[in-house]
C-alpha cells in the first residue's frame, strides 16, 4: 500500500531517516521545514520539501493538504528554553492535529517520549517543560477522535541500527539507536493494529515487524 505521508519537523534527524525510508518503499514523502536552506537535504533522500513556519502564521493545513497520514517529528531542540518546549513541541503538535481534521487526514503518528507517561509537576528543568509538553500533546491527540499511535522512543543515540526493538506500554529507561526509531515509525504507518495505540520504545531482541506487529 503506498501513501503520501507528511512528516512535520522533515529536517529532524529521526525525520531524515525516516523520509528515505519511506520514499525507499515508494511512498511519496512531503518534509515540513521551517528553513529553505534545508530544501536540498531533504531532497536528497527523496523527500519533497514544504517551508512552513510552525511559530508563525503559517498555514500548516495547506502545508499538509491531500496526504494520507502525518507524522509529527518536530521539536525546539536542545538549547531550547521552556517557553519554546510548549510552541514547538505542544503548539506545534496540535496545530499538526487541527490541520489533519481541517482536511480529514485521519492518519496521525507522534514523535513522543518516554517519561511524557508521568510527566515531573511545575517547575524545575528545562526537560521536565519538554515532558510537559509532550504529554500534553499525546493527551490532546488520544482524544482528538484521529487514528493516532503515540511512540514514546527512550534515550536517542547515534549507534548503528540493530532492527531490534522493546515495545511496551510502560517500560524502564534505556535508549535506541535514532534509525531503529524511524523504521518502527515507518512499520507504524501501515500497522493498522497500531492505532490508537500508546508505547515506550527501546533498543531489545525482537525484529521491528515482530513487534509492531504484536501491539
Amino acid at each position: 500500500m503506498e501513501l503520501e505521508v507528511a512528516i512535520v519537523g522533515g529536517h529532524g534527524q529521526i525525520a531524515l531517516r525516516l523520509g528515505e525510508m519511506l520514499a525507499a518503499g515508494e511512498h511519496t514523502v512531503l518534509g515540513v521545514i521551517r528553513d529553505p536552506a534545508q530544501a536540498d537535504d531533504l531532497h536528497a533522500v527523496g523527500v519533497e520539501p514544504v517551508v512552513c513556519d510552525l511559530e508563525s502564521g503559517d498555514d500548516l493545513a495547506v502545508a499538509v493538504r491531500g496526504v494520507d497520514a502525518v507524522v509529527f517529528a518536530a521539536g525546539a531542540g536542545p538549547g531550547s528554553g521552556a517557553e519554546r518546549k510548549r510552541t514547538v513541541d505542544l503548539g506545534g503538535a496540535l496545530k499538526l492535529i487541527e490541520a489533519a481534521r481541517a482536511d480529514g487526514i485521519r492518519r496521525y503518528v507522534m514523535v513522543s517520549a518516554m517519561g511524557a507517561a508521568d510527566p515531573p509537576g511545575e517547575g524545575g528543568d528545562v526537560y521536565g517543560a519538554y515532558l510537559r509538553a509532550k504529554a500534553e500533546a499525546d493527551r490532546e491527540l488520544a482524544a482528538s477522535g484521529l487514528d493516532f499511535t503515540i511512540v514514546r522512543p527512550g534515550r536517542l543515540t547515534d549507534e548503528p541500527p540493530t532492527g531490534l526493538v522493546e515495545v511496551g506500554e510502560s517500560l524502564p529507561r534505556g535508549e535506541i539507536p535514532r534509525t531503529d526509531v524511524a523504521a518502527v515509525l515507518a512499520a507504524v504507518l501501515v500497522a493498522d493494529n497500531t492505532i490508537g495505540r500508546t508505547f515506550d520504545l527501546l533498543g531489545g531482541e525482537m525484529p521491528i515487524d515482530q513487534a509492531v506487529a504484536g501491539l
